[in-house]
């Protein structure tokens, strides 16, 4: 699945993957900082109000600690497996990402503060964090296995723990690629054991419980459905934009910002018309996210989107940006065009050429425009749900900042920056 992707953690002041046997590590832990940039540490303060210094930090520290037991009891299992599976699983997740799920978590959490009248921290912030770490994981199971999915060699940048596991088996091709993608999917499929781990540790409060589950069940079963969605798109002959935005939201949307805001609102003990409106704004915001996702990857390079630039238009991806291109070619009549986004590619993918031509029609039919339109619409439309969520105003703040950065769009106070 794709996250989105403005900066990527394991590029230049990041260190690599160490060897195998190395400890679990990627990078020295940041400084305390607020979600605008930089500052000094104050003192004193409170727990939450520390997380809030900088949300991605925080996560990572559980995350490191979490990642760390479970490749030392993997390698207690088997060294081999634990060195050639699980340390590379902890070191891919580790090294990348921007933390957005684990933030949009957090910050609905705090942006739903006394609407249910917990007190400051009942035990909520502990509980926040390793759902925010559960949620990184089955981030990395999603893109783990998307990868071998759609026989992506990169991914944030770096080689897709496929096409790394690939190189490291003593076979060579086709044997070499057919164990990297049987190893992936094993790797995906313990992201997401780890992730549930996780998801299943007590909350503050029985009732928080039983939302979370509720919650973390759904969240599972939509993103293998818009997966699956995904992959059936590719294999048709296309798709119309309303299944496009399904596909998105169901993919993408829902698990990136919808189900993290109800699982913070869950750990606040907000009420149903906050919850509401929040998992509202959730949707469209994450409906967005993932349009900009599109339009990155069609005309943004590695640095922007940590894939090849045009990999989704190689590979005839069945996005809503491709949807809109076929409308507007068949209503503008243009039919080589509308041939040409309708074309399968073959086995390795359209040739440079083709894809430098898909990106004209893009361009020429006014589809990358439309799309442009249609994420502003959705932000603003989330910014409308945002406000009628009565969220604390400073959380509040944060939120509406961090789902226009996601999306792409100039930031307004706040964080600034999808990190």
């Amino acid at each position: 699945m794709s996250p989105a992707r403005k900066t990527d953690r394991s590029s230049p002041g990041h260190p690599p993957p160490a060897a195998p046997g190395a400890p679990v590590s990627c990078r020295p832990r940041p400084g305390p900082r607020d979600e605008r940039g930089p500052g000094p540490r104050q003192a004193p303060v409170s727990a939450p109000a520390l997380v809030d210094a900088d949300v991605a930090a925080a996560v990572d520290g559980v995350l490191e600690s979490v990642l760390r037991d479970r490749v030392a009891q993997a390698t207690r299992l088997d060294p081999v497996f634990g060195s050639g599976v699980a340390e590379r699983l902890a070191r891919f997740a580790l090294c990348g990402g921007k933390r957005l799920r684990a933030r949009f978590l957090w910050w609905g959490m705090r942006a739903c503060a006394g609407s249910g009248g917990a007190p400051e921290d009942d035990g909520r912030t502990a509980a926040a964090l390793r759902l925010a770490a559960a949620l990184e994981l089955i981030q990395v199971c999603a893109l783990v296995q998307d990868d071998v999915m759609d026989g992506s060699p990169v991914r944030r940048g770096r080689p897709a723990l496929h096409t790394e596991l690939a190189a490291r088996c003593p076979e060579r091709p086709p044997a070499g690629l057919a164990f990297g993608a049987a190893a992936a999917v094993l790797a995906g499929d313990l992201a997401l054991v780890w992730a549930d781990d996780l998801a299943a540790c007590p909350g503050p409060s029985p009732a928080a419980d039983e939302a979370v589950r509720a919650l973390w069940r759904a969240l599972r079963t939509e993103m293998i459905a818009g997966q699956y969605l995904d992959l059936r798109g590719q294999s048709t002959a296309g798709r119309s934009p309303d299944e496009a935005v399904r596909t998105a939201c169901l993919k993408s949307a829902r698990y990136t910002v919808e189900r993290p805001l109800g699982l913070g609102a869950a750990l606040a003990g907000a009420d149903p018309v906050v919850t509401g409106a929040l998992c509202a704004a959730g949707r469209l915001a994450g409906t967005a996210f993932q349009l900009r996702d599109d339009l990155r990857n069609a005309f943004g390079g590695p640095g922007t989107s940590g894939k090849p630039a045009g990999d989704d238009l190689r590979n005839g991806k069945p996005t809503y940006l491709l949807a809109v291109a076929c409308a507007r070619a068949r209503a503008q009549g243009r039919r080589a065009d509308l041939a040409l986004l309708r074309r399968r590619p073959g086995p390795g993918g359209f040739p440079d050429a083709e894809v430098a031509r898909l990106r004209a029609v893009l361009d020429e039919t006014g589809a990358r425009r439309a799309v442009e339109q249609k994420i502003e619409q959705l932000v603003a439309d989330g910014e409308r749900q945002l406000a009628a969520a009565r969220a604390e105003p400073a959380a509040g703040g944060q939120l509406r900042a961090l789902m226009r950065s996601s999306a792409g769009l100039p930031a307004d106070g706040g964080e600034g920056s999808a990190r």
